[in-house]
């Protein structure tokens, strides 16, 4: 199902530095990815939506070629598949010799809504990617296209990207700090830890620049914890 419009919009307020911390206390430490950085339309953003999954493996050269790029199970055809709103994750295993989307590829995901695109390995014609406006988390740039280096298997079906299992529908928030996973079933409890922990920092840094010590204030005493609640009741 499509990410909640007023989740996804609670989520472009929260940093993925927050989003960590809350999972932590949930006991998932495994969900920052491990490559993915902003590149290109991606600067200064943050994106939400679901994972939309794809995945490739090494490459094998009967099944890498161009000829690969028309088969029904190819990247293109996946593209077709993806909903408006959802943050496509690429598995390419860390490969970041070749280059698993290029320009036309990222036009057409822009136009069809995507949220934008996170991937462990590379794109292709950097520059051309950028100018598509489609926000792109990668770890890396290179010229030579997928094929040299890997084989597109499917998309729909768990994977793993930058050391973090995803599954399809799972939530993908990223920003300048990287991408970071929410599990589905855990969604509405993280959002709504994490907007409070938004508002308890934010109340924290304003006393800090008060010139208030940091033991007991960060993270709160009982005290401080009260203190808090007393203003912000206010």
């Amino acid at each position: 199902m499509p990410l909640d419009p007023a989740i996804a919009a609670e989520l472009s307020a929260i940093s993925t530095a927050t989003l960590t911390t809350v999972l932590l206390k949930k006991g998932l430490r495994r969900v920052a990815m491990r490559g993915p950085k902003p590149f290109g339309a991606a600067a200064g953003k943050r994106v939400a939506g679901r994972a939309f999954t794809l995945r490739f493996v090494p490459a094998r050269e009967d099944l890498a070629t161009p000829e690969s790029w028309s088969s029904p199970r190819s990247t293109r055809a996946a593209i077709e598949a993806m909903a408006p709103g959802d943050v496509a994750v690429v598995d390419a295993m860390g490969v970041t010799s070749a280059g698993i989307f290029g320009d036309i590829l990222c036009a057409r995901m822009e136009k069809r809504g995507l949220a934008g695109l996170v991937t462990d390995g590379a794109v292709r014609d950097g520059a051309g990617v950028a100018a598509t406006g489609l926000p792109v988390w990668c770890a890396g740039v290179a010229a030579p296209p997928s094929v040299a280096e890997l084989t597109f298997v499917g998309w729909g079906e768990p994977i793993g990207c930058g050391g973090v299992a995803i599954m399809p529908g799972d939530v993908v928030v990223a920003d300048g700090d990287g991408a970071v996973l929410i599990p589905d079933a855990l969604l509405a409890a993280i959002v709504a830890e994490a907007r409070e922990q938004e508002k308890l920092e934010a109340w924290i840094m304003a006393e800090v620049e008060k010139g208030t010590a940091l033991p007991g204030l960060y993270p709160p005493n009982a005290e401080t914890r009260a203190r808090y609640e007393a203003e912000k009741s206010e």
